[in-house]
């Protein structure tokens, strides 16, 4: 007979494996000597240790799935169950029933896990739903659409809820690309059907152009090209294959005319250029009346210069503004200085003003001795207040002062 702390070997060859419950029976052995009948039974134990090592390892650190992680599990035991080893088999028990454990506490985190990105992928599918319902009302047909494709590949991205929920999502996610689609298809045919009314319309314009362009008549038909102009610019724009063809034959026409009428009013023209050069002189001689010191001589001077300005013809029309805001500049000021005069001379006007003053300077003194007294009083609220009217006060008095002195005192 042969032993070691695990298990026996007894005279008939039967070989046992010592465990909690007692002795079990590991099988019988008539090949070879007791010790190799131990040897052999322990190695069979140490291919289980082997095995529950890999195990264990797999569970840690690979996605191994609870499933099949219990299955492997189930399939040791039965091995470690049937008692065909030698070795301490109650030991590994514990480390089957601790990997039972750690199985089942990876399949509640993963549950978890599972539950928590489930409800991220809920979040995320409804924030996609409500902004595409968004995008479904937007006029911006380019960006929102591109913006609804890149939020269809977002969702493809994410997980599937359960069926009726992503079901309900998908169809309201549906429903707002499809609403946008049929509201820019809509704007595009109505845009198609804008750009041939414009077409039609400025075919009839080009043509009433090009009749126009060896008109004589240069005064009405010139002004008919401006309106021609205006109901260019508010008919639209045609399709771009016909836009720029009807422009230049409408400008070509437009040019053919003016180039005639320029040419006959090229002699005008050089007349106007005279006319202004004159026109700029006399300016420049009102000019020197300002600022403006004896306004009896100026005015007259400045009415003499006027006379002269007169009598001379028109001047180009981009330059007119500009050298007539020069004479009008002088304008104002002798205007400016005799409404002065008038109010300096004026003595209702004078009247009226040192009244005013007066009134406010009384209401200014009266309001300062009652703060004056509200603080004897201790009464700082009602000083505090007193002296913001005191301010409002004080300001009206100091621009009727002001206005007092355009009266020389």
């Amino acid at each position: 007979m042969s032993s070691d702390p695990w298990g026996r070997v007894d005279e008939t060859g039967t070989v046992y494996v010592r465990t909690a419950d007692g002795e079990q029976v590991v099988g019988s052995w008539a090949a070879g000597s007791p010790e190799e009948a131990l040897a052999y039974f322990e190695r069979k134990y140490e291919g289980l240790v082997v095995e529950i090592g890999l195990l264990e390892k797999r569970v840690q650190t690979t996605d191994l799935s609870a499933k099949d992680a219990q299955a492997a599990i189930d399939h040791l035991r039965e091995q470690v169950d049937a008692h065909h080893a030698v070795g301490d088999l109650d030991a590994l028990r514990g480390r089957l029933d601790k990997l039972v454990a750690t199985v089942e506490a990876r399949r509640e985190e993963r549950k978890q896990q599972r539950a928590k990105q489930s409800d991220e992928a809920r979040k995320a599918k409804e924030d996609l739903v409500t902004e595409a319902e968004q995008l479904a009302q937007s006029d911006q047909w380019r960006a929102a659409g591109e913006r609804l494709r890149s939020l269809v590949d977002t969702w493809k991205g994410l997980p599937r809820l359960d069926r009726k929920s992503d079901d309900e999502l998908w169809h309201r996610f549906s429903h707002a690309r499809s609403a946008f689609s049929k509201r820019r298809k809509a704007h595009f045919a109505q845009l198609d059907a804008q750009r041939e009314e414009a077409r039609r319309t400025k075919e009839r314009l080009v043509a009433e152009a090009e009749a126009l362009s060896g008109s004589t008549d240069w005064g009405p038909t010139a002004a008919r090209y401006r309106e021609l102009m205006a109901q260019w610019k508010a008919a639209g724009r045609a399709q771009r294959e016909h836009e720029d063809d009807l422009w230049n034959r409408f400008r070509g026409a437009q040019d053919v005319f003016f180039a005639a009428r320029s040419s006959l009013f090229a002699e005008r023209d050089a007349e106007q250029a005279e006319n202004l050069k004159l026109k700029e002189e006399l300016a420049e001689e009102a000019q020197k009346l300002l600022p403006i010191g004896d306004l009896k001589t100026a005015r007259a001077a400045f009415r003499s210069i006027n006379e002269r300005w007169e009598a001379i013809g028109h001047v180009p029309r981009d330059a007119r503004p500009k050298v007539e805001g020069r004479m009008h500049t002088v304008e104002r000021a002798l205007q400016e200085a005799e409404e002065a005069e008038w109010r300096r001379t004026n003595p209702e006007a004078r009247a009226r003003a040192e009244g005013l003053t007066g009134q406010l300077q009384a209401a200014v003194d009266k309001l300062r001795g009652q703060i004056d007294q509200a603080r004897a009083q201790g009464n700082n609220a009602k000083a505090d207040k007193l002296e913001r009217e005191l301010e409002g006060r004080q300001a009206l008095l100091d621009q009727a002062l002001k206005g007092l002195q355009e009266f020389g005192g």
